[in-house]
């Protein structure tokens, strides 16, 4: 044997070691959640109430495509704990109350069980509550109209699910996208809702003949990242980001991986074609195509095959561009772009899904 093949052969062997209790720990942790899980669920099916806070967990959960309690519940102290920083605790306060209107509303129009329970019915619901709340001025009225807006996307989603059956696409956040922007539109002419006449310049797209330097440097970089995973929630912070990814985890760690993926991915393409620093450090440009390649590479398709890789990279940069053509056609109705870059790109290239590999089950967003 040559010496360098043995010298390497006794650096793997040490690494194995290393990582060994890692391992062990990870199983061992991976073993709790599953039996918490199970004796969470055992006490579901004893108990209305609880199970009533299982159905709106899980809609939190499935805004990140987890039908999962513990995932829903990270998710949630994460948009609570963004809220907070920010001095914005009513926009936590009206996506929770959105959420619970829209499960409301499922159960209350009859609404497929299995969606319902799998919280199908919620992840629309708290998007839009959050998006209300953030865009529009906080008070009573702005309250309602969010837990208004909510139960209008469940309704929106009773069609969609079965519908969308024999095409093989889902709805995913059609109705977020929809509710909202009639909404912020309509409250520009009701005195009661203090509404927006310009979008507010964290989301407003910049000229395109002054793009600003983008931000360089290893800790830039790595805050753009983390806010490109928190954004989905409405709040750029590196924590929130962090109980999202463990959230993520939690329910499956392939989630969490292609999440960080999409992010680098989003970050890396939009310093490349030069997006103004702002955007890209915020997270704003990134949330959509780290929904993209959750989706793509963990949702669409069973198989996490090369192929499906390259796939999922290839939708996330496409995710990037459709970011930024969509704030530049809603800026003049002052209108953000919301999740529809991620909507528009999963139905685009999900309907060639034959071509790539065959296609698994395309629940939640």
């Amino acid at each position: 044997m040559r010496p360098g093949t043995a010298w390497i052969r006794l650096q793997l062997v040490s690494f194995t070691q290393l990582i060994r209790p890692i391992g062990i720990v990870v199983k061992s942790l991976a073993e709790f959640i599953s039996q918490l899980l199970s004796a969470w669920e055992g006490f579901c099916r004893s108990s209305s109430v609880l199970r009533f806070i299982d159905i709106n967990l899980r809609g939190a959960g499935q805004v990140m495509f987890q039908n999962n309690p513990l995932s829903g519940l990270l998710f949630l102290l994460a948009l609570c704990w963004g809220a907070f920083v920010a001095g914005m605790i009513h926009v936590a306060v009206g996506g929770v109350l959105a959420l619970v209107s829209a499960s409301c509303a499922g159960w209350w129009f009859r609404a497929d069980q299995s969606a319902l329970r799998s919280g199908l019915l919620g992840y629309n619901g708290v998007l839009t509550g959050l998006a209300l709340t953030y865009f529009l001025s906080p008070g009573a009225a702005t309250f309602l109209y969010a837990t208004f807006g909510g139960a209008v996307t469940a309704l929106l989603m009773l069609g969609p699910v079965n519908a969308d059956k024999p095409w093989r696409v889902a709805a995913h956040t059609y109705a977020f996208i929809l509710t909202p922007w009639i909404f912020l539109l309509a409250s520009q002419g009701f005195h009661a809702i203090p509404g927006v006449e310009t979008m507010p310049e964290q989301v407003k797209f910049p000229a395109v003949d002054a793009p600003l330097p983008a931000a360089r440097g290893l800790r830039e970089f790595l805050v753009a990242l983390l806010n490109s995973i928190s954004q989905i929630y409405f709040k750029a912070d590196a924590l929130s980001a962090l109980l999202i990814v463990a959230g993520l985890a939690v329910s499956s760690i392939a989630a969490a991986a292609f999440a960080l993926l999409g992010a680098f991915i989003a970050v890396l393409t939009a310093h490349a074609f030069g997006v103004e620093s702002l955007l890209i450090s915020s997270g704003i440009q990134g949330f959509s195509p780290v929904l993209v390649a959750i989706a793509f590479g963990t949702v669409f398709y069973p198989r996490r095959t090369v192929r499906i890789w390259l796939l999922a990279g290839i939708a996330t940069i496409v995710a990037v561009v459709a970011q930024s053509a969509l704030h530049t056609l809603l800026d003049p109705l002052a209108l953000p772009a919301l999740s529809a870059p991620f909507d528009l790109v999963a139905w685009m290239l999900f309907l060639n899904g034959e071509h790539f590999d065959p296609p698994g089950s395309t629940a939640s967003a």
